[in-house]
């Protein structure tokens, strides 16, 4: 099979393709696979990381502004769509793939509906409950739409071939047990361990809510916190730190710029302190992770808080709105969580329910169904 995979921007759009890669090599080892990814954008150093090749597209997002740098920015957009979308034709010419499958960003647009046009099975990915922009565009252009969510079925009447499928997670989260995994970190299996982790580039908002929580927790005891300050905000809470002469261990807390062991520390995690990206949640209820969800306010259609608010329904979860919370608040509904075991445990249930266990082996299917048929 010759395929290519199209992600960018977050690493919730890439690591579910870098899964499904990783799983058609598993199947068949003499598969051919290509990425297509954003210039200058992550997925250019995450693919590789990996093991692929990847080729760049000048792809810019879209502003929603109505001031002159807005409409400069979208002129700029416009030009690069033109030249990504040629770029793409001739990447796909080239390659010749069975099947192109998009997981998400704004890289998708121009592959898949260049796919389409060339007569290749294009699939796409949308693991948000609402439809995103590139997915509501592309809809009349795809020959399968893959769901995170049965509740967003109803948002894509036109198209012909829609299944639910989840959101894949890579079989690193499989591996460990939460005695291991405290054991390997050097957690003592008596203390609750809260992760606090706010995407790769991280959140100002929620750095700073840390930062102004770690003065009342310290000498505290009773729970130790993994925090993760993000790529972006590492350097600055450094000098913060030194500069208030506040040491976290004194507080029972650890700062990293990243958490790069994700599977691990979320295995000894007993609650979790996150945004409502897609994959994250999909991580979670893979393995039945109760969370304090903060969704981000800066994303289309608010449509972390609609995920947010799924997993709240189906009660694996707690919803927290930024502005509607301070440093005291946040540390009291931890406590309270971490104090109340049962419920707790009725959270872990409740997140856990919402696994789709199959989903990478039902996108893969997908996948290879299309490839055949084009064969």
């Amino acid at each position: 099979m010759r395929l290519i995979l199209t992600c960018g921007g977050t690493a919730g759009h890439i690591n579910p393709a870098i899964a499904v890669a990783e799983r058609i090599q598993e199947l068949n080892a003499g598969s051919e696979i290509l990425f297509i990814g954003a210039e200058g954008r992550m997925e250019m150093e995450l693919v590789p990381r990996e093991g692929y090749r990847i080729l760049p597209l000048p792809v810019s997002n879209l502003s929603r502004g109505h001031h002159l740098k807005d409409i400069r920015h979208n002129l700029d957009a416009a030009r690069n769509l033109v030249v990504s979308e040629r770029s793409a034709r001739k990447i796909l010419q080239d390659f010749q793939p069975d099947v192109v499958l998009g997981t998400g960003g704004y890289v998708c647009f121009p592959v898949l509906r260049e796919a389409g046009k060339l007569g290749i099975p294009a699939l796409l990915h949308e693991s948000n409950a609402v439809p995103g922009l590139t997915t509501r565009m592309l809809a009349d252009h795809i020959s399968c739409l893959l769901l995170g969510y049965e509740e967003s079925r109803s948002s894509y009447p036109g198209v012909r071939d829609v299944r639910v499928t989840g959101t894949p997670v890579r079989g690193k989260f499989g591996l460990y047990t939460r005695e291991r995994a405290r054991k390997e970190l050097g957690i003592p299996a008596e203390m609750p361990l809260v992760v606090s982790m706010w995407g790769s580039l991280g959140s100002g908002h929620m750095n700073e809510m840390m930062m102004r929580m770690l003065p009342l927790m310290k000498g505290q005891k009773d729970f130790c916190v993994i925090h993760s300050t993000g790529s972006s905000y590492h350097a600055s809470i450094s000098r913060k730190l030194e500069k208030d002469r506040l040491n976290p261990a004194d507080c029972n807390v650890e700062i990293r710029e990243y958490i790069y062991d994700t599977p691990r520390v979320l295995a000894a995690a007993d609650l979790v302190l996150c945004r409502a990206g897609a994959s994250t949640l999909a991580e979670l209820s893979r393995i039945g992770k109760p969370a304090l969800i903060v969704p981000s306010p800066n994303v289309t259609n608010h449509h972390q808080e609609k995920n947010a608010r799924l997993v709240e329904r189906a009660g694996g979860a707690k919803v927290l709105l930024e502005g509607e919370f301070d440093e005291k608040t946040l540390l009291d509904e931890i406590g309270g969580l971490l104090r109340d075991r049962q419920r707790l445990q009725k959270m872990a249930d409740g997140m856990a329910a919402l696994s789709v266990r199959d989903s990478l082996d039902q996108i893969v299917d997908a996948v290879l169904e299309y490839g055949r048929k084009r064969g």
